[in-house]
């Protein structure tokens, strides 16, 4: 594993362990040259996914991306940062047990949507009003009132 400080491949294993999930192993490594300590993720794929932008473009998944397109979403919120993790995580398995190697950026959106619909309100109208690219005040206006009457209709599903 290369050093992110100084670029030398000359790096050590200090300590592993799983995540919680157990999606992943965590490793926190030392560089031999500098002695810049870092952590990496080793995490299992399944397949090498490819997205279909909307003009069909095709570029090759990108789990970072993923990751700060949520975080942006969340800037400023308090939520457990394993949440997150497990939210981008289970995201991650959900597309790749589709089946296909091709999914669609609207696909991931609305994976992204449903996930911080459950974890923050505020992340979830933010990441919205990107993804279905509002323009005007009205626009999230109209999203709200339908967010809320979801609430209410599934308040209502519960008595």
């Amino acid at each position: 594993m290369r050093c992110p400080y100084c670029g030398n491949d000359d790096t050590q294993v200090k300590d592993s362990r799983p995540t919680e999930d157990s999606g992943a192993i965590r490793r926190r490594r030392v560089c031999n040259a500098c002695g810049g300590r870092f952590t990496t993720f080793e995490r299992v794929q399944l397949r090498d996914l490819t997205v279909v932008k909307k003009t069909g473009r095709k570029v090759p998944f990108d789990r970072e991306k993923l990751a700060r397109s949520v975080n942006t979403a969340l800037r400023k919120r308090s939520v457990d940062p394993e949440r997150v993790e497990r939210m981008i995580s289970g995201i991650v398995r959900q597309l790749e047990s589709l089946g296909d190697v091709e999914i669609t950026s609207d696909q991931i959106g609305e994976y992204v949507m449903e996930g911080l619909k459950g974890l923050d309100d505020v992340a979830f109208v933010r990441f919205a009003s990107v993804y279905k690219n509002f323009s005007a005040a009205d626009d999230f206006r109209s999203f709200l009132t339908e967010l809320a009457q979801d609430k209410r209709d599934l308040a209502g599903e519960d008595d």
